[in-house]
This record gives C-alpha cells, structure tokens and sequence, in this order.
C-alpha cells in the first residue's frame, strides 16, 4: 500500500542517484590515459584503481570525523597512490585532483530509472538532495545529469560544514525545505550516513539496498531498485 504520509522526500545524490563508482571510474581512465601514469608508474588501470579506491575511501573516513581538510583530501588521495607505486610527485598529483574534480561532475550515469522515477515522484511531492560532497562538484553533477529540474532544495554537507550522518544536516534541511520531521523521509544507499542518520534525527527511510547488503538496522522501507520507491508513494 502506498504511503500517503509524507510530503518531502530527501535523496542522498553519490550512489543512490547518481552512479558515483561507474562515473568515477571512468574519470579515473580518462586521467590515467591523458596522464600517462602506465608509462610513470609501470603498472596498468585496474594496478592504479585497486590501491586507490580503498585508499580514497580511507581519506574519505577521516574527512567524515573531521580529521583533515578538504584540500588535503582531495589532492592525497591521489599523491599517495603515486607514492604506492614509486613516484613522489606533489605538482602532478595536484594536476590530477583537478582534472578529476573537473572531469567527474560531467559524467552522466545515473542508476536505472531514476529519470523517470524521479518525474513520477516530482507529481505529488516535494523533491530534495541532502549529499555529502564538494559544492563545486555536486552541483555540477546534477546539473549535467539532468536531476536539477526535479529537486527543490539542494543541501551540501559543505554549506555547513557537517556531515551526514550528523543530524544537524537533517535539521538543516528541513528547515531549508519548509519541512515538518513527520512528513519527511530520507531516501539512500548508505546505511551510516543515511539511514542510521536520518533514524538518529527522527526521520523514516528508506534503504535503496543495490548490492544486497547485510542489514545493520531496519529501515522504514527496504528496496533493491529505485523503480520500488513507486511502490511505497
């Protein structure tokens, strides 16, 4: 049965919405091919990209507990998978931070149905991101990919330098959208940032489980696909 309770739903934008391991993959052999690293590093793609995913995301947690800066973050997790491989090169390591984050927010992939899911949505309720990300970056992402029309209000955790899943974010948001807690759902893939997140400020949720994960907690609703959001409103 469909919920009829809610008003505003939030969306989480890197790997609910918008296909943030296929884009950045994509961008990670852009670089690697106009860069030359096979020929610098002596080790092909899939080398680079093995060390670098963990060691990004490893950079990525300390970033989330407030442990380094935004700017080291986003030039280390490439210097150190230079250093890994021999090569200790701050200038270049510093280009390719702004290649990537150049490139990355042109890339388009979004998961299956989210167009049209989102549309169908976008007729009876109001629409919103609450994303962890860079300003510069996220905005351009939605822009390139079509989702701008449907959302109303946009939240980084930049804007107010807190992370999901701290509840402020949430707070934050709801007061940006006009948004009563009770008829307000936080919709992701994460079950830290998102679910646990918006279950910590008094939000529902919904678990957008793509890889069917093991369940940390339950969720409101639990789906597998985006096309099942059409099932519940």
């Amino acid at each position: 049965m469909k919920s009829k309770k809610y008003e505003h739903l939030f969306f989480d934008l890197d790997r609910t919405l918008w296909d943030f391991d296929g884009n950045s993959k994509l961008t990670l052999m852009e670089i690697f091919s106009n860069r030359k690293l096979e020929e610098k590093l002596g080790v092909d793609f899939d080398q680079f990209h093995h060390f670098y995913m963990p060691y990004n995301l490893k950079l990525w947690e300390l970033y989330k507990q407030g442990n380094i800066e935004k700017t080291h973050l986003s030039v280390e997790r490439f210097a150190g998978t230079l250093r890994h491989f021999g090569l200790n090169d701050s200038e270049l390591a510093a280009e390719i931070s702004h290649d990537y984050i150049t490139i990355s927010p042109t890339k388009t992939k979004l998961f299956q149905d989210a167009l049209e899911v989102l549309e169908e949505l976008s007729k009876d309720y109001n629409l919103h991101i609450i994303t962890n990300g860079f300003n510069e970056v996220q905005f351009v992402k939605i822009e390139n990919s079509g989702l701008k029309p449907f959302f109303r209000k946009i939240i980084t955790s930049e804007m107010i330098g807190i992370q999901k899943p701290n509840i402020e974010i949430f707070n934050f948001a709801l007061n940006e959208a006009n948004a009563l807690l009770e008829g307000s759902i936080m919709i992701g893939d994460d079950q830290e940032t998102d679910i646990m997140g918006a279950m910590k400020a008094g939000m529902d949720q919904v678990f957008v489980n793509f890889h069917h994960e093991d369940l940390k907690t339950k969720a409101t609703y639990h789906i597998h696909q985006l096309k099942d959001l059409l099932s519940i409103f």
